[in-house]
């Protein structure tokens, strides 16, 4: 591995904010049978809050180990994950759920919406986990929804909205615990090009005016670029860690966006907005 990388390497670096994710010699290594496969082989990098990172391989390059790592869903076998100043590696289990309850949201490719809830009821599922009461996680859901663009979708079920609009709702569930952090699995998977740049577009505006920090996961060199900090990964290994100014929109898809983050449009009959 390159000596540049076998030290901590500051992503985003500035003086003035502290890391909000520190990542030092950090392994993964299962047995498959008689052999070791090292998923992850002595990564290390650290990103301060209010970035946008997006950290891309190709499948089978430990992209969604790092990830899991990040969120506590799986233990290192080696190395520190601190993460708001906590160490991930060494936090029990119930320890880790209070942990993402309080400080993380997830935006999933596959949406994982609950079919029997309305808009209004799947954004406002992780408060009840919290212990907020009906009226106001509502209220806040609500308000989510609005910052998303989907207004007139409030009352509609996932059976009822297009495959952007219900990423949409996606991304307002992981905005109203209003998380220090966010991390997306391929959040853009499912969707057309279109509309995988509008989501693109929304992700990145909605955390930049909230000041939180975004992990995503892909494998597409392309959305990848509209982070601030591009990760590349192969091998277990950290190949690259390019610092950018985020890839702008297509102007002819950004003009129809208002500066609410995007009015939702009528499906088009493909299932997607």
């Amino acid at each position: 591995m390159n000596d540049t990388y076998r030290k901590e390497t500051n992503v985003g670096d500035n003086r003035r904010d502290e890391p909000v994710i520190q990542v030092k010699d950090l392994y993964k290594i299962y047995r498959v049978g008689e052999e070791r496969v090292r998923a992850l082989n002595g990564v290390s990098f650290s990103i301060r809050r209010g970035c946008f990172c997006s950290i891309v391989g190709a499948s089978g390059s430990g992209k969604s180990t790092l990830l899991n790592m990040l969120a506590g869903l799986e233990k290192p076998t080696k190395g520190e994950i601190v993460i708001a100043g906590e160490h991930m590696e060494k936090k029990t289990e119930n320890q880790l759920v209070a942990f993402r309850r309080e400080h993380i949201g997830f935006i999933f490719q596959s949406f994982n919406l609950m079919g029997t809830m309305n808009a209004i009821e799947n954004v406002a599922l992780p408060l009840t986990f919290q212990g907020v009461d009906k009226k106001r996680r509502n209220k806040k859901a609500e308000e989510m929804l609005d910052l998303v663009g989907l207004t007139k979708h409030k009352r509609h079920r996932p059976n009822q909205m297009s495959g952007g609009q219900q990423q949409r709702v996606g991304v307002a569930r992981a905005l109203v615990v209003e998380p220090e952090i966010i991390f997306a699995d391929e959040p853009t998977g499912n969707l057309d090009s279109n509309t995988s740049v509008e989501v693109m577009n929304l992700m990145k505006r909605v955390v930049r005016e909230k000041n939180q920090t975004l992990v995503m996961v892909t494998h597409d060199n392309y959305l990848a670029g509209f982070a601030d900090i591009v990760i590349r990964i192969r091998d277990g290994k950290i190949l690259e860690i390019e610092e950018r100014d985020g890839q702008e929109i297509p102007e002819e898809i950004a003009a129809k966006e208002p500066a609410s983050f995007g009015e939702e449009k009528e499906p088009d009959g493909k299932g997607q907005v």
